[in-house]
């Protein structure tokens, strides 16, 4: 069971417009964060400065999506970057499902093919579990553009710890 855009045709280039991205410091909905967020950091989210919106976060499926309106290179289309960031926030909320209450998880390797370059529209990021360990977890995230085709793959590792601290 995936995730699948709905079938549609991409308008003509000219006719593109990409929605508008959040303004830098503006807080972040969290209602489907994984995670409680930090009050202190809240404005300083990287999710809202790429403008990445949770679409699904359940265990075994995390959805998000990200435009390409201020996540560009220089010469115009998506920064790679900007795909490895979604692809690991994707895969790290995945992770911190897994781990359950009072878990953790951290990223320890990350690993984008790009396969084709994105110039305006939106991307969408699907995250799916390769493996779910009691001490690691290792997912697939699936970037696609608008006309729903593959633009990056990615795979990401965390280390998973179930330990309750103890308060001190």
């Amino acid at each position: 069971m995936g995730y699948k855009r709905m079938p549609g045709r991409a308008p003509a280039r000219t006719h593109w417009t990409d929605p508008p991205i959040p303004a830098k410091g503006l807080p972040v909905s969290t209602n489907l964060f994984p995670v409680q967020v930090n009050a202190d950091y809240q404005a300083e989210q990287l999710i809202a400065k790429l403008g990445i919106t949770l679409v699904e976060c359940r265990p075994g499926l995390v959805v998000g999506t990200m435009p390409v309106s201020g996540n560009r290179q220089p010469v115009g289309i998506m920064h790679g970057g900007a795909n490895a960031a979604l692809a690991e926030t994707l895969g790290s909320f995945a992770a911190w499902l897994h781990a359950g209450d009072g878990g953790q998880a951290v990223g320890t390797d990350l690993s984008c093919t790009h396969h084709r370059w994105v110039a305006s529209g939106i991307v969408t990021g699907v995250a799916t579990p390769l493996h779910e360990g009691r001490t690691s977890a290792t997912y697939e995230i699936a970037i696609t553009d608008d006309a729903g085709r593959r633009t990056c793959s990615a795979r990401l590792t965390c280390a998973i710890s179930r330990r309750v601290r103890r308060p001190r």
